[in-house]
């Protein structure tokens, strides 16, 4: 043994008492063990990698050494037949067998019925005859040797044929047998049509249709179709889904509309102007049937220059009045012109028909309305002006001009604020909500770059605007109420344009407020404006939101109002009852706390009472326990209280509260004390989940059970009363006592000495069985998955190597090969060099 393949494993330190395996190991001799190992096996499954054929012997009894071999042969047949029984061969029409060599019956074969031609032997079918052989395949030197022939000894004294004789005979050959077949085949198309033809004649004759009475005692009732067929039938018939339109995006939507408005503006200007467009046109004169249209002349020369101006057709007009309007009317006027000759068919023939009524505003109507809304707003429009178009009115004739209440169908967004106001002044809401609605059409986002930063401009605009109907003496309540829904559409096209206008409003709001605090000393309610944009945010934000950038101000800014606005007036009062409205919308989702709104209620209960001593609530500001506007909503006549009916508290009332009598301020004061009833009502509703819900809500029940005089109320206000009253003494009380913590005992310290186990590095830790065992599966599953990763890094280098020396094996084949080739072409260059030389000398 070499001392060299010989590895000695040795330790750091010997330890007595242990075993020590593998101390001298053979790298070399396993190694070799391993090799032929795998050549043994891996290599066979490589080298058999793509073979798929192995042999099965399933004869019956093959294996089967107790069974004779004539009882095999025996068995063997009647498997056959078995498996062979009850088959029949699709090719096979005739119900017995028939034994058959290339298509043919051996029985037919055996008669011996065919008779051998001797002129034909040399043209059978699907054979080459001597001819097409010697010329094709015989090479040059066939085509001089003479035909064998056993029988004519005269054929050979001549010459032989050339090859270009030898082609043309074939080439006769094979036209004549060309002629013959088309022959055959025309005959035989000739006779199978006059075979048809007699046919035909001898079936009428013999053909014969019974009488009805024999065919109806022959009828036989035909079954009823089963119910799967008849759906079947109605599935074939019924109609088939066909393919919608497309939807069109929103750009392509803008298009369209603006498209449409544009030629309708060009309309109404024509028509303004009273430019008819059929009067050029001529009306062709009546002609009778009889007229043979002799007298055909042509009335002038419209033939045109044609004419090519900066690469584009130039049409020049040879007409000078045509010339003259044109440039009179200007460059709109051209435009106009051009715009209403690209209108459709169907336009033009609704203008046709509608003659009589080109003044009659109808180019106000929508393609949807019907006529009856139609009459109505050409009843509705005959009174109203247009300021902006009235200068272009006066220049025309008296007789020409248009309704100046006529609305263009396309508006520029305004520059300013005064533009804004001036457009909408002196219009009708109807009107308003129809310009703003073709401003936004007209100047759409993704109909030019601009247009966005335009329609932001316009939301600041129609929220000031409203702010200025809200400030007027009668403000105008239903306008601003329509107004909204322009204003919500512009909020969701440009919400951050939005919400920044709005923040804007209610910074200047919080701002007036400090102020008048810091040079005062206390704060008033602000107008009715401020109050509708309070209202507005509530219908174009989310008012659910933990924080909203715009709502959150909002919710701080009325919260600042119950607290800080002092009251004075009814008129203060009816404002923070409708701040108090406006809380209740706001967390209407969210059911969020407000104690302004709980102490601003207990505070409007308290000044409807008479001056007492005795309380058992507090009150806090901006209400006062005593002062000179404690009784702001007592009411003490009895007629006033007789005379009250259920109303509703209008913002109207805050402005017009001034020119009304003491009994209308009474009716205001029960009408606010009702609304505090219905205030209490909801939020008892609205805050009855929370724990501290009767604690919350004590106060009022305080007022609402000892102090407010119920029995002087009117009977209507006495059911409001109880109603609340009822909403909060139903509510339960769902408290949880308070219970300390569960926690484990702390058990009692003992003397008892802890046994702590010292840890030995290197060693296995004992444990119970199962644990042990765990870990040694554990080990072993490691130790296992080692091993074999092992194996297979060395199964992979040694399929490696042998597709290495596969490799190797055929490139040094490949180049033996080339270097005989190229040997043997040196060797036969040199030969027919020399023969070159031997012929040169």
């Amino acid at each position: 043994s070499n001392p060299f393949e010989v590895k000695v494993n040795r330790q750091k330190f010997n330890i007595l008492g242990r075993k020590t395996k593998n101390d001298v190991g053979l790298p070399g001799v396993s190694r070799s063990k391993a090799i032929r190992k795998r050549t043994q096996t891996l290599l066979k499954e490589y080298k058999e990698r793509g073979k798929t054929n192995v042999f099965k012997d399933k004869r019956f009894g093959e294996y089967d050494t107790k069974i004779s071999p004539e009882e095999k042969m025996i068995r063997r047949f009647a498997l056959e037949r078995q498996q062979n029984y009850g088959k029949k061969n699709i090719y096979n029409l005739n119900e017995d067998e028939e034994l058959t060599h290339y298509g043919q019956s051996l029985a037919e074969i055996e008669k011996l019925n065919d008779i051998v031609d001797s002129d034909s032997d040399t043209e059978e079918k699907g054979t080459l005859s001597a001819e097409l052989t010697a010329a094709h395949f015989g090479g040059g030197g066939g085509l001089l040797r003479k035909k064998a022939s056993s029988g004519q000894q005269d054929e050979e004294e001549e010459k032989p044929k050339s090859r270009k004789e030898l082609i043309e005979e074939m080439i006769a050959k094979s036209k004549q047998e060309k002629q013959e077949r088309q022959n055959r085949r025309e005959s035989a198309l000739e006779l199978t049509e006059k075979l048809d033809n007699d046919w035909k004649e001898i079936h009428t004759l013999i053909a014969r249709k019974p009488p009805k009475s024999e065919r109806k005692d022959k009828e036989v009732e035909k079954p009823k179709p089963d119910e799967y067929d008849m759906i079947v039938r109605e599935l074939g018939f019924e109609m088939k889904a066909k393919p919608s339109e497309r939807m069109k995006t929103e750009e392509e939507l803008a298009k369209e509309e603006q498209a449409r408005l544009q030629k309708l503006e060009a309309d109404r200007l024509r028509r303004m102007r009273g430019i008819d467009e059929d009067a050029n046109k001529k009306k062709p004169s009546h002609v009778s049937a009889d007229d043979l249209a002799d007298g055909f002349i042509l009335d002038k020369d419209d033939r045109r220059l044609l004419s090519y101006k900066d690469g584009k057709i130039n049409l020049e007009n040879e007409d000078e009045e045509e010339k003259d309007n044109e440039e009179e009317d200007g460059e709109e006027g051209g435009k106009e012109e051009d715009e209403s000759e690209e209108e459709s068919e169907e336009e033009s023939a609704n203008e046709d028909e509608e003659d009589g009524a080109a003044d009659s505003h109808s180019d106000l109507e929508s393609d949807v309305e019907s006529e009856e809304e139609a009459a109505g707003n050409k009843e509705r429009k005959k009174h109203k002006t247009n300021e902006n178009e009235s200068h272009n009115v006066k220049e025309l004739d008296p007789e020409l001009k248009a309704p100046t209440s006529e609305l263009p169908y396309t508006f520029a967004v305004p520059e300013s604020f005064e533009t804004f106001k001036s457009l909408l002044a002196g219009r009708t809401i109807e009107q308003q909500l129809t310009i703003l609605e073709r401003i936004q059409k007209c100047n759409h986002p993704s109909l030019a770059v601009g247009n966005k930063a335009k329609l932001e401009k316009l939301v600041g605009f129609l929220l000031e605007y409203i702010g200025e109907l809200a400030t007027l003496d009668s403000p105008e309540l239903k306008a601003i109420d329509k107004l909204v829904l322009p204003l919500y559409n512009l909020c969701q096209m440009f919400p951050e344009a939005a919400s920044d206008s709005i923040k804007f409003i209610l910074r200047d709001a919080a701002h007036d407020m400090e102020e008048v605090i810091e040079v005062k000393g206390r704060a008033t309610f602000p107008g009715l404006d401020t109050l509708i944009y309070l209202k507005i945010t509530s219908l174009l934000f989310p008012t659910s939101d933990f924080w909203h950038p715009v709502v959150t101000p909002a919710f701080i800014y009325m919260s600042q109002l119950l607290t800080k606005c002092r009251i004075t007036t009814l008129q203060d009062v009816i404002k923070g009852l409708f701040i108090c409205c406006l809380f209740l919308e706001y967390v209407s989702f969210s059911r969020r706390f407000v104690p302004e709104l709980i102490s601003f209620l207990v505070g409007v209960l308290h000044i409807s009472l008479p001056k007492k001593q005795g309380q058992g609530y507090t009150v806090v500001h901006p209400f006062t326990p005593a002062g000179k506007n404690l009784e702001l909503l007592l009411v003490c006549d009895k007629q006033d209280l007789e005379s009250w009916q259920k109303q509703h508290l209008p913002l109207s009332t805050v402005t017009r509260l001034k020119e009304a009598n003491r009994t209308e301020i009474n009716h205001m004061r029960l009408s606010c004390i009702a609304l505090c009833f219905d205030l209490i009502k909801k939020s008892a509703v609205l805050y009855e989940s929370l724990p501290s819900f009767h604690e919350i809500m004590r106060p009022v029940r305080i007022l609402l059970t000892q102090h407010v005089p119920v029995n002087e109320y009117p009977e209507k206000l006495q059911e409001w009363y109880h109603s609340a009253l009822k909403e909060l003494e139903t509510k339960e009380k769902h408290y949880t006592p308070l219970i300390c913590e569960k926690k484990k005992p702390v058990p009692l310290k003992q003397y008892t000495p802890k046994v702590v186990k010292v840890l030995e590095f290197g060693r296995k830790q004992a444990g119970s069985k199962k644990e042990q065992e765990r870990k040694q599966l554990i080990q072993r599953h490691k130790r296992e998955l080692k091993g074999a990763i092992r194996e297979i890094r060395k199964d992979n280098q040694f399929l490696a190597r042998t597709q290495l020396s596969e490799i190797m094996e055929r490139d040094s084949a490949r180049k033996r090969k080339v270097k005989e080739l190229l040997g043997s072409l040196a060797t036969q260059e040199g030969e027919w060099k020399a023969m070159k030389r031997k012929k040169g000398k």
